[in-house]
């Protein structure tokens, strides 16, 4: 681990710790919400002499903590390395691995400002953990030439806008089932698009993505057959650097955009992901393979740069409204998040830049058709 990365994770660690230090003052709307559930031993009743479960509820779920390091390194080894789909597997994780779904149902008619402080949480945790992995899939992707820097501030500074007033405008106002209906119909949507741009109409517009894609898989094979590669030389240049239009190269490939453009869909882009609790790769991907043109092998690492920015801005604004956490969960976390993208962007190469995509895809269509169900439903088809 190199001195810069180690001073990232320090500072990252820093701020989870003031969060922790100033939770107690904010503790106040989480205490009213337990407080108005009725007591009880049934579903969406709280037993005062159950031991302290998530977010310190009586007769809370249990979360086991090794099975939650695990799963987070799944979680950041998908989003490095497909640069998205971080925030949807940390979102599975909490509402379906761990049980935090069905609990806060339980509460959706006895007590919903319990229903919707545990949403919050929810979203939140997502959030901590995709945001994690994005400050060192991006640090690691930089030092690869593999990240457009113009374009991730560009997207970035978009996210800022539309990540605060979304949440400002849902924070304490979510139910968990519209919560998940809505998790669940986003990612089901963006699975049909991702599948049809893999067909052969899909890719017949994207002749620059697949020439850097080729360019990039070649080099590779070269390097294997032991052939030395100066990569330093052929990752991103920027060659060009101006309001309207920016232009770089990635292994002999030229690109071009306007700033304009990725500003506008950052905006979008981060409202929707900070509703739904994610980091909003699944979204921001599609956005830089469709319209900025980019292969895969360079948006991952400007997705990840990008929600990073936007992941700050929507926790700081969650922390602004009095939501709560559950700080041992998270921190565990974080710790499999690490260990996940340090190894991602250096396994990413090994996978062409289709099977990427049909990756993406599968993870889409299945938590898609089965949040849809869940949360508009109340259909479980999958466990």
């Amino acid at each position: 681990m190199t001195k810069n990365l180690k001073v990232l994770i320090v500072g990252t660690l820093g701020l989870l710790g003031v969060a922790l230090w100033l939770d107690p003052a904010w503790a106040s709307r989480l205490q009213e919400a337990i407080a108005s559930a009725p007591v009880g031993t049934g579903p969406g009743e709280i037993d005062p002499t159950q031991p302290r479960g998530y977010l310190g509820i009586p007769g809370g779920p249990q979360v086991n903590l090794i099975g939650a390091f695990f799963w987070a390194v799944w979680v950041g080894w998908i989003f490095s390395t497909v640069g998205a789909f971080g925030g949807v597997m940390a979102g599975v994780g909490h509402m379906t691995i761990y049980g935090l779904g069905t609990y806060a149902k339980d509460f959706r008619t006895t007590a919903p400002d319990l229903n919707k402080s545990i949403t919050d949480s929810i979203r939140g945790s997502n959030q901590y953990l995709v945001g994690f992995s994005a400050l060192i899939s991006s640090f690691n992707y930089y030092r690869m030439g593999r990240l457009v820097v113009p374009l991730a501030v560009s997207l970035g500074l978009g996210s800022i806008l539309g990540a605060w007033g979304s949440v400002m405008l849902t924070a304490g106002r979510i139910s968990f089932s519209q919560y998940q209906g809505y998790f669940g119909l986003f990612v089901l949507l963006l699975g049909f698009y991702l599948l049809y741009e893999t067909s052969p109409r899909g890719q017949a517009n994207k002749k620059k993505a697949r020439a850097a894609a080729q360019a990039f898989e070649a080099s590779l094979k070269r390097e294997r057959s032991g052939e030395k590669i100066d990569t330093s030389a052929l990752g991103v240049k920027v060659s060009k650097f101006g309001l309207t239009q920016v232009t770089f190269s990635f292994y002999g490939v030229e690109f071009s955009f306007n700033p304009l453009i990725p500003f506008l869909g950052g905006i979008v882009i981060s409202a929707v992901a900070a509703f739904l609790g994610v980091g909003g790769g699944f979204l921001l991907v599609p956005f830089l393979t469709s319209v900025s043109q980019l292969p895969m092998y360079l948006a991952a690492g400007t997705s990840a740069l990008a929600v990073l920015i936007s992941m700050i801005t929507s926790i700081i604004t969650l922390i602004s409204r009095g939501v709560q956490f559950d700080w041992a969960l998270i921190g565990v976390q974080l710790l499999g998040v690490a260990a996940g993208s340090v190894v991602g962007p250096r396994t990413s190469k090994y996978f062409s830049d289709i099977w990427l995509k049909r990756l993406f895809i599968v993870l889409a269509l299945y938590v898609g058709v089965d949040y849809v169900l869940r949360g508009f439903f109340n259909i479980r088809i999958f466990g």
